[in-house]
């Protein structure tokens, strides 16, 4: 039985990735990569090419702006859409960004998953991604054989939307993390404590998970290759503060977080967001950035 084709629209790190594990499961994989890399993957001049052409199309673009931009007009996605497709957005969105493409999915008559997915470029190469996903039951079970594919684990978070707003959940406490471990070695610095001891006893403890242990390894290394860019990382911390004031959620130590994360996207944009790490060390031991 022939398998369904899956078009993506944006093919960066991560997309490329996901795209290799399909076409390694026997998907069929075309792609349109305005900004991202380029594979043996067949390109498409547009998102309305990709609609046309594939059954299944996976959104993976970096921000609300590149989605909207990927959607509308007379080359976007919405062109070409008809209501026997479906749309796996992994892209991580404003709440109201995903709220707005459930709409249009009612309106054009497509099955939708807002569908962003935990882990890094590593778990992407080995499809060990965690993917949350909002939606209707039937439409998570037409997706599952595509997202057993990419990840290990399928997070069913609610209906449309739900899962859109756990990934900030996530990525806020990822980010929050990070911010205190770099405190922390900030002061281990200042106090006098021999820089390997205060790496590497944090990459032995219990309390740092292996997520953060490879970001201490790269501040180790003072080397900080973009698994997750600091641009990335800043953008999504805005986000989730947008939306927890909206809803009134208290978050001080994610909007400490966010500020920290600002600064260095401001020298780090597209070095791994690890490289706050490397900006805390040099504002106490004046180590040089590699």
């Amino acid at each position: 039985m022939s398998k369904s084709k899956i078009g993506f629209i944006g093919y960066g790190a991560m997309a490329m990735r996901m795209g290799s594990n399909l076409r390694k499961a026997g998907y069929p994989v075309v792609a349109f990569a305005p900004s991202g890399g380029k594979d043996e993957t067949e390109m498409l001049p547009s998102p309305r090419a990709i609609a046309e052409a594939a059954d299944i199309i996976i959104l993976c673009v970096p921000n609300d702006a590149a989605e909207n931009q990927s959607l509308h007009g007379d080359d976007g996605m919405l062109a070409g859409i008809s209501k026997d497709k479906l749309v796996l957005d992994t892209s991580t969105v404003s709440p109201g960004q995903a709220d707005m493409l459930a709409g249009l999915s009612r309106e054009h008559g497509f099955a939708l998953l807002d569908a962003p997915m935990s882990g890094s470029t590593p778990e992407a190469e080995t499809g060990d991604l965690v993917m949350l996903v909002g939606g209707d039951d039937a439409t998570v079970e037409r997706a599952a054989p595509v997202l057993d594919v990419i990840g290990k684990l399928t997070i069913h978070a609610g209906p449309a939307g739900a899962a859109a707003r756990l990934k900030l959940v996530v990525n806020g406490v990822m980010g929050a993390t990070l911010n205190v471990i770099a405190e922390g070695v900030s002061y281990g610095l200042a106090a006098g404590i021999d820089r390997d001891i205060v790496f590497e006893t944090l990459q032995q403890v219990a309390v740092v998970s292996p997520h953060h242990k490879r970001k201490l390894k790269m501040a180790q290394d003072r080397d900080f290759p973009s698994q997750f860019p600091t641009r990335l990382m800043s953008k999504d911390m805005g986000l989730l503060l947008d939306a927890g004031r909206k809803v009134g959620a208290f978050m001080p130590a994610m909007a400490v977080a966010d500020q920290a994360l600002s600064l260095s996207n401001r020298l780090h944009a597209h070095e791994d967001y690890s490289a706050l790490i490397g900006a805390m060390e040099r504002s106490v031991a004046n180590v040089p950035h590699k």
